[in-house]
Order: C-alpha cells, then structure tokens, then sequence
C-alpha cells in the first residue's frame, strides 16, 4: 500500500488568509498544525514514511519541505529527509495528470508491482476521528486489488450546494465476509461498498434537498484507492491523451513533458466513464474546509456559536465567524457575519456566501490588486 498526497492545489476560496502563493492547504489557522501536516500524520498511521509520495507544484516545494521539517525536526543541516518521496510538478495539470506522474514514480522509481494499491488522497480536508478512518483505509485496500476504483463518499448532513455527489446503486451491494471486522471493538463494523451510477456536479439548493431525501447520494471527498495497473488501464480506455505521455516513457521525460498534459480532473478523465467505480460511505466527520462557512461548520464554538480565531473582542455578537491575523477586530451586535483580517485584506461576508468569495478574488486580479 502507498499513499497519494495532492499538495499542489492553488485553491484561494479561504481568500484572505489563503493566497494563490501561499494556498489553503499550507495554512495554520487557530491551529499547530497545516491541513497538509495533518494530511501526513493521518496517512503515517497507516503506511511507513517511505511510502508516502507526495505531488505538489514546484511552487510550494519550499512550503511542504518546511512544514515536513517541522513534523519531523529536521535540523538546518540536515533540512529535508531524502526518503520522502517528493515529486515537483513544473506546472499545475489538475488531478488526472498528477494521478498519473505519481503512478509512474512509484512504478519506476520505487520499483513497486502494479498490483500495489495506491490511496489518493487530497492535502486540505479535515477528518475525524482518525482511527475510524485508517480503518475503513485498511479495508478498502481489499476491494481496490479486485480491480475497483474505490471513491470515498460522505453521508450528507444537509443539503449542500458547495460539493459534488455520488449516486450510488445502493440494490446491490458488493457483499464481501471480508469487509466486516472479526473484532467487535472495531470502529468500523459491517459496511457495504456499492457501484457508482453516476456522478453528479455541485447542485442548486432544490436539487441538493433531492439527494439529500433520497439517501443513495454522497457527498464527493476526491479521494480514491486503486492498483497502479487499473489506473493505468482505465487512463488507456478514457484518457489516452494522457495515457500515452506516460506509456513507454521514463519518469523523468513525463515529468519534464508534463506542460504537455491535458488540465482535467481525475472525475471527468476517468471516474464518470469507467464501469470500475465504487463507492464505500464513510461514517466520519469530514470537509474539504471548501469556504469560510465549511470553515465555520467544523469549527469550535462558543456559547453564542461564534467561532473566534485571534485577538477578538465581542458583545453581543451570535452565530459569526471572526479571525483576527495581527489587528485586534471588535465586534458588538453583529450576526450571521465572516470577518477575516490580514495585513491587506478586510473581508466582511454574510454567511452563507463563502462560495462567492472566489468572485472578489477574480475582481481583485482584473485590477490586479492581488
């Protein structure tokens, strides 16, 4: 088993903390730790460090190898371990290509069978309880080697325009003695894997109260497990410009050629036109932290559900996000707001418009204030 960590993501819909420089992923906010620190020490409950590779752009080389030293104490002679395995997208190609160039590393550089099942998993999600979910990770390798794309899915709590869903065909599951844990104390016990009908984009509030009533809807977590020789085949069968930057070609040329590679998601190359396709419902806490309101949802709050991160004064104040970077932010008699403060930004939001927030940032780009 290897495990997939997508740091290369330049996502900014937690602007104004969260910059195209400096994305979401790297971010430590109200906490110790990143996203991507977390993401590491999830996945090191499961697999050895060297069996970690990690995809980001060479943008955010110097972030991930920073923060890896501070997960692992790196001294100032001795920065970065050399056993992490650490590939350096020259530019960013969205997930089907990374998915693709970390196949081929672990294949040709680690010498690694393609039998070998590799999870795939993005950098900024939260997860929770760990245990629950390293888990359901063991669990899933078993159907992963039989040939399936195994995607994650999440049961919806509500109706939730800010993901995209799984449909799942929930008539007939993939029975298997071997998914249920002999131990009773076990977190996860007696689940059921399904085959994808189909995948759907982020809906309308309408749509999304549909799926949420017709419980066979997931909520798309982006993470997937598969044997490299699936991947590969499924690429061949529904992604051959990708496939054949890859076939017959050493490592070193994909990544150099890798300019060349189509922008597409993992989803639209592969998952919606594959027959290969399973879902495992995941009976955990998780959320791609998406906008300041996923923000706030997962969040610890006070007495009057604010969330307060930072030099926050406030009376009066309910329901409501503050961040404060530097600048002390007093609030009185305010409710249902965002407020963010950086040394240049001030955003001020009704909650519930997070998913807007990447319209300022486009604004501020045209007038290239940003």
């Amino acid at each position: 088993m290897k495990t997939v960590i997508l740091a290369g993501g330049s996502g900014t819909r937690l602007f104004p903390m969260s910059r195209k420089k400096y994305p979401k992923q790297f971010l430590k906010i109200g906490d110790e730790k990143s996203l991507f620190q977390k993401t590491i020490e999830r996945n090191l409950l499961v697999v050895n460090l060297e069996d970690l590779i990690i995809v980001t752009n060479e943008d955010y080389q110097f972030h991930v190898k920073d923060q890896l030293s501070e997960l692992f104490g790196y001294s100032a002679v001795q920065p970065f371990n050399n056993s992490i395995n650490l590939i350096l997208e020259p530019v960013g190609r969205n997930t089907a290509p990374a998915i693709a160039l970390a196949a081929k590393f672990v294949l040709e550089k680690l010498n690694i069978p393609e039998d070998e099942v590799l999870f795939v998993f993005p950098s900024d999600h939260i997860i929770s309880p760990m245990e629950r979910f390293v888990e359901y990770m063991k669990k899933v390798e078993e159907i992963a080697k039989k040939g399936y794309i195994v995607t994650f899915g999440i049961r919806p709590t509500k109706p939730e325009t800010g993901y995209g869903y799984i449909e799942a065909d929930t008539t007939q599951p993939l029975n298997n003695p071997s998914l249920t844990s002999t131990n009773p104390n076990s977190p996860v016990n007696n689940f059921a894997v399904y085959r994808v009908k189909q995948f759907h984009e982020k809906p309308d509030l309408e749509t999304a109260r549909k799926y949420l009533a017709g419980g066979n809807y997931y909520w798309n977590t982006g993470m997937f497990a598969f044997t490299i020789r699936t991947i590969f085949e499924e690429l061949e069968k529904h992604a051959p410009e990708i496939y054949e930057k890859v076939k017959d070609k050493a490592f070193e040329e994909v990544q150099e050629n890798f300019e060349s590679m189509p922008d597409i998601s993992i989803d639209y190359a592969v998952m919606e036109k594959t027959n290969k396709s399973v879902v495992l419902p995941l009976d955990i806490t998780w959320s791609d932290v998406g906008s300041w309101d996923a923000f706030y949802e997962v969040m610890e709050k006070d007495e009057n559900e604010n969330v307060k991160v930072g030099n926050v004064i406030d009376i009066d104040t309910r329901n409501s996000l503050v961040l404060s970077d530097k600048r002390v932010v007093s609030t009185i008699g305010i409710e249902d707001l965002v407020i963010i403060e950086t040394d240049d930004v001030l955003l001020v939001a009704k909650r519930g418009e997070g998913q807007k927030v990447r319209e300022i940032v486009k604004k501020l780009r045209e007038k290239k204030e940003i």
